[in-house]
């Protein structure tokens, strides 16, 4: 166990093909509540009536950002998130991206904020880019994405000052099965807030 404060929100980030997904997935499958931060993107591209394609989606989450501020993703995710927080002791944040939408959770979450970066070689992840099945990507458009995604969306940052870090270069198991590892370490067990954790002092493992 590590005094890590509850309620906790896990954040795990990482670059195109680094493993997010599969993390995301994992942690749902075990029953962890989770939120997509993409989401926010994709319900604005539908609003708008755009196509939903990832030049729809860069678009829009440019605009949020030009409109709002760099951290506008997570601003507008904050009251899904709040009140996953009051009912779960852990969740999980899938799309965590800049750096200052990292400042703006560990000052306005409410919670402990525990950043995991997946992270993999390039061409390892320019490979599973693709050979996915949903808007693949030769490696030519993953080098673009990724510079892109460093250059304008800040998302070095949060990887870099990531609290704990998984290597995905193996097998899927392999990543899943850290994560596991990661989990019982910090005894971030899946548990629920007692009613009245809103008025008490936040529990420690």
């Amino acid at each position: 166990m590590t005094g890590v404060s509850l309620p906790c929100a896990l954040a795990l980030v990482g670059m195109p093909g680094a493993g997010k997904t599969l993390c995301a997935d994992h942690l749902r499958s075990r029953g962890y509540p989770g939120f997509r931060f993409g989401q926010i993107v994709v319900d604005e591209v539908e609003r708008r009536g755009l196509p939903l394609t990832q030049e729809s989606e860069r678009i829009v989450r440019e605009d949020l950002r030009a409109l709002q501020g760099r951290e506008a993703i997570a601003r507008l995710a904050l009251p899904a998130l709040r009140p996953l927080l009051q009912t779960t002791a852990v969740i999980f944040i899938d799309g965590l991206y800049s750096f200052s939408e990292y400042q703006l959770l560990r000052r306005e979450l409410e919670a402990s904020l525990l950043v995991v970066a997946i992270v993999s070689a390039r061409q390892q992840r320019y490979r599973r880019l693709g050979d996915r099945s949903q808007r693949p990507l030769d490696a030519a458009a993953a080098e673009a994405r990724d510079l892109s995604e460093i250059t304008t969306l800040e998302k070095g940052g949060p990887i870099a000052i990531a609290d704990y870090t998984l290597l995905n270069d193996g097998a899927p198991a392999a990543l899943t099965d850290g994560l596991d590892a990661l989990l019982r370490h910090l005894g971030l067990e899946l548990r629920r807030m007692p009613p009245d954790s809103g008025n008490a002092d936040k529990s420690r493992l």
